[in-house]
């Protein structure tokens, strides 16, 4: 009995690893996620059972993938980005284990450092930012005061609705209104849409993006137009279609 937990990277099919695609070709169970490419879901065996994981909540998954590994079936549960970063791939892993089910880990491309890349954004630049940290953008209970203190960059995930919240919690704290600032939707894919401006004005510039989206905060937002593609700037705030 074995259920594997696969990363399906952030967004561009093709930056799936070999491992977990060839694991998705060979399975006989398939539970994804919303975000996942129909392209990977298209991969699965014609017989193998497909389940839509948008509309069940967390306990029903865990209680799907418990049934089908007991079956002894070769069932992957398919998610954006990485497992364990901000996946819930843990919580499902623990589950797994507690019912006697052998878990298979495959990593998958994060969309930490994936979608900022994709946008001509290093997490990390020397000179710029030497650490970045993590958040959950839609956590209502964000520390502000230890992130407007942060010296490095910050990427919120699931933050595109709370960015006015964000913002305002930020700059209230301290942080610098002329600090460099990103949202990007659709990392990675050909319909990527990135907005870029400064954390004072980046809520009203990217009011249209879609969600899910990232934001970036930090110094190193100001190489997206050395490094990105090419941009169309308007006024204080540039709009990016790549």
């Amino acid at each position: 009995m074995s259920v594997a937990l696969v990363g399906a990277g952030p967004g561009d099919p093709d930056l799936i690893t070999c491992r977990g695609l060839r694991l998705i070709q060979q399975c006989q169970v398939l539970v994804y996620d919303r975000l996942v490419g129909p392209e990977l879901v298209a991969e699965a065996p014609l017989d193998a059972i497909l389940v839509d994981r948008d509309g069940i909540d967390q306990d029903e998954v865990n209680d799907l993938l418990v049934d089908y590994g007991r079956l002894g079936l070769r069932v992957v549960r398919l998610k954006g980005g990485d497992p364990f970063v901000f996946g819930r791939g843990g919580e499902e892993a623990l589950v797994l284990r507690d019912a006697g089910i052998e878990v298979e880990v495959v990593s998958g491309v994060s969309s930490f450092a994936a979608v900022p890349a994709a946008a001509g954004i290093p997490v990390t630049h020397r000179g710029l930012a030497q650490e970045a940290t993590i958040v959950m953008g839609h956590d209502a209970d964000l520390d502000f005061a230890r992130l407007a203190a942060s010296p490095g960059t910050l990427v919120f995930f699931m933050g595109a609705r709370s960015l006015p919240c964000i913002a305002a919690g930020l700059l209230a704290a301290g942080k610098h209104p002329d600090t460099p600032a990103a949202v990007i939707a659709n990392g990675t894919r050909s319909d990527q849409e990135v907005v870029t401006s400064v954390l004072a004005e980046i809520a009203e510039a990217a009011a249209a993006v879609p969600t899910p989206a990232l934001i970036v905060i930090g110094e190193v937002v100001s190489l997206a137009g050395a490094i990105g593609p090419a941009q169309r700037h308007y006024g204080a705030a540039a709009r990016l279609l790549v």
